[in-house]
């Protein structure tokens, strides 16, 4: 069999009409062809235009000695800059005009623009918006609009069929094909909660927010990030990330009924399970997290969870670290219970534990690192300014004797992270900050970041 033939017949079992049985449209006039599935979808998948302003300062007015040697005033006011972006956004509500995108494509715009596949555009409104998980819901005038239905993301199998649909580098939309590449992506430090789809799926800058698609033209995920050596504005080198839609869905329906997203709370510390470890606490496995403490009172206290115990499947998903741990609590509804598997002492056992909302009565008490005394935090509410557009707790008061002072800590200042993991609640502070070591802060003021020690 020569080269031509095995390319032939290659090409007959990837692209038979028992492959897809199911979808007798994916065929024109007998030859493979995805588009009259697009003719379907591509009305769904818009693209969004913002303008934003960002101040720009002077090297000089930043460089303390240089200040000092040209005699300028300690506070200038930075310049205001409109800045222009763009994105990708799935229309999921024809007749209330809602489109779901990412929320870095829509954070800190003043105007947002949707352009339809038929060139119309219109203006949105921000609905809602949940940094943690980077979604965000607009709305548009619910004109002859087209929705796009949804797959269960759950069903989603590495090896699948996927298309992908949006607006690269802003050239108008685009759509490219490949498979499921993996699934269950987190740890990547990308989202405080991830439970990315990869695909090799081409996906660039100006795709965020669109579309991930099966071949049968539903929702299965919304493209997201890509992974590159050179970072995202060197394009896709065939890594690309997408939010299952079921993930999505779940924080949608929180947006628009609360206006906000509510995690649900466990009440436990934990950290990454070691060979080291693992031989220690008896466990077969080097995956999963070792509950390092359980807060009196809490769900986890309730039913049974202690200290030592090897937290090793949520829901009969296999749990890696404990950052997975955290990332799968976080997702989870309030009020839903869960089923944790747990090694206790080379026993296995299985632990039912119902999800619950903070008690915020008890936040108020919060056993923290003494490196934090003085520092009264609080969540970011929306009445705030920084709400929608940070991902952090701010620092609401502190005595200028504080360590954090000290060190250059001030009011309003924003945690995004301590010891490189995201804190998005006073309860996530109370959970890393609550031993003895040395805290690395990184913190957000304006429009500058900066990584502080307390030692």
């Amino acid at each position: 069999m020569n080269r031509f033939l095995k390319i032939i017949l290659i090409s007959s079992i990837i692209f038979s009409p028992s492959t897809f049985s199911n979808n007798s449209k994916l065929f024109s006039a007998g030859v493979p062809s995805l588009a009259p599935m697009l003719e379907n979808v591509t009305p769904a998948v818009v693209n969004i235009y913002t303008i934003s302003e960002s101040g720009q300062r002077n090297q000089l007015i930043d460089d303390p000695f240089l200040r000092k040697f040209f005699n300028i005033p300690g506070k200038q006011k930075s310049r205001k800059r409109n800045r222009a972006g763009l994105g990708s956004g799935v229309i999921i509500n024809s007749k209330k005009g809602y489109v779901i995108t990412n929320n870095h494509v829509i954070a800190k715009a003043k105007d947002i623009k949707v352009k339809l596949h038929d060139g119309r555009e219109f203006k949105a409104k921000l609905v809602g918006a949940d940094p943690a998980s980077d979604i965000a819901i607009i709305q548009i005038k619910p004109e002859n609009l087209t929705a796009i239905k949804f797959s269960n993301s759950e069903k989603l199998r590495v090896g699948d069929f996927v298309v992908a649909i949006g607006n690269p580098f802003g050239i108008g939309q685009t759509v490219t094909s490949g498979i499921v590449s993996a699934l269950g992506r987190s740890g990547l430090g990308i989202e405080a909660y991830e439970n990315f789809i990869q695909t090799d799926a081409s996906i660039n800058p100006g795709n965020s927010g669109g579309a991930l698609v099966n071949l049968r033209g539903e929702l299965v995920g919304i493209n997201t990030a890509i992974i590159g050596s050179r970072g995202a504005s060197a394009g896709s080198v065939g890594i690309g990330l997408a939010i299952p839609v079921n993930m999505a869905l779940d924080i949608t329906d929180q947006l628009l009924k609360y206006g906000e997203v509510k995690r649900g709370y466990l009440g436990v510390s934990a950290q990454n399970l070691t060979d080291d470890l693992s031989k220690a606490f008896g466990v077969e496995t080097n995956r999963g997290a070792i509950i390092t403490r359980v807060q009196k009172d809490s769900p986890a206290d309730l039913s049974g969870i202690k200290v030592g115990d090897v937290v090793t499947k949520i829901n009969n998903k296999a749990i890696e670290n404990a950052a997975s741990m955290r990332n799968k609590i976080g997702l989870l509804k309030i009020n839903s219970t869960i089923t944790l598997q747990i090694n206790r002492k080379g026993k296995v056992l299985t632990k039912k534990v119902r999800i619950v909302e903070p008690d915020k009565a008890k936040i108020k008490n919060l056993k923290l690192n003494p490196r934090l005394s003085g520092v009264i935090f609080g969540d970011i509410k929306k009445n705030m300014p920084e709400y929608g557009k940070v991902n952090g707790i701010k620092i609401m008061k502190m005595r200028k004797d504080s360590k954090a002072f000290s060190v250059g800590i001030r009011p309003n200042d924003i945690v995004l992270s301590i010891n490189n993991i995201p804190v998005q609640s006073l309860k996530d502070l109370e959970i890393v900050a609550n031993n003895n070591d040395e805290l690395v802060l990184h913190v957000q003021r304006q429009n500058r970041t900066a990584f502080i020690l307390l030692k």
